[in-house]
């Protein structure tokens, strides 16, 4: 695992080109490890890729530690950790992602894929029922067709693809990819911080709620909150200013 910190924007990077990046029990301590570093310190944003050629090639099940049921709990944990974070989180997608490495791209609050990216679950392949929360998290995403179609029946996507279907929120040149994912966790890590990670909270919160009325009663808590703090008052006056010609 390689960390970068600059300009409040965290970059993660799996590194283990030999292994694709695969998930292990050790990988997975040091990814959790980072991510509790980043949000102890000032980092406001997080981007997590994999050193070429990969994303991440999957978890690896040859040691699970004495039992399969506490050893897959703690493989989950290496991606589950990102889905957690307060802070914005994109993944980086270069090449392959298989398996519980697109359950890291999931797990992301944004995927930005490369043109060489590869979407592949290949659960049903291995033989193995997917885990994880796999099927939840793509099925939110995307709906149950496209799923039933990229888990039951196997159908591997590139970046392209990957866009199209809304499995990616964009795709980008290869050489392109890690400026793209850091300028838009930029743009998070420049605002206020709290105020990020209550709209973070916001958004993930309202995935449960069916009615409008519920939806601004939600919002208005920390609408009310932001509307007190400096920061506000200060773009307000600007702003007005601006328009007054002054």
């Amino acid at each position: 695992m390689r960390v970068d910190l600059a300009d409040r924007v965290g970059v993660l990077t799996l590194d283990d080109p030999d292994r694709r990046n695969a998930l292990d029990l050790a990988l997975v301590a040091e990814i959790e490890a980072a991510i509790d570093d980043l949000e102890a310190g000032d980092c406001g944003a997080i981007v997590v890729t994999g050193a070429p050629p990969a994303f991440c090639a999957g978890a690896d099940l040859s040691h699970l530690g004495s039992t399969a049921d506490e050893g897959l709990r703690q493989i989950y944990r290496g991606f589950v950790r990102l889905a957690e974070s307060p802070l914005p989180t994109i993944a980086a997608v270069n090449g392959a992602a298989v398996g519980a490495g697109v359950n890291m791209a999931l797990c992301c609050d944004v995927i930005v894929a490369g043109a060489s990216a590869r979407i592949d679950t290949r659960f049903l392949q291995l033989g193995l029922h997917p885990g994880g929360g796999h099927t939840w998290m793509m099925r939110r995403l995307v709906g149950p067709q496209t799923t039933k179609a990229l888990v039951l029946l196997g159908d591997v996507i590139d970046g392209a693809e990957a866009e199209r279907l809304g499995v990616a929120y964009r795709c980008v040149p290869d050489d392109d990819l890690l400026a793209t994912a850091r300028g838009l966790a930029a743009k998070a890590a420049a605002a206020n911080p709290e105020l990020v990670r209550r709209i973070k909270a916001t958004i993930d919160d309202v995935a449960d709620i069916d009615a409008h009325p519920d939806a601004l009663e939600r919002e208005l808590v920390d609408q009310l909150w932001s509307i007190t703090q400096p920061e506000f008052a200060e773009r307000l006056a600007a702003l007005q200013a601006k328009i007054s010609g002054r």
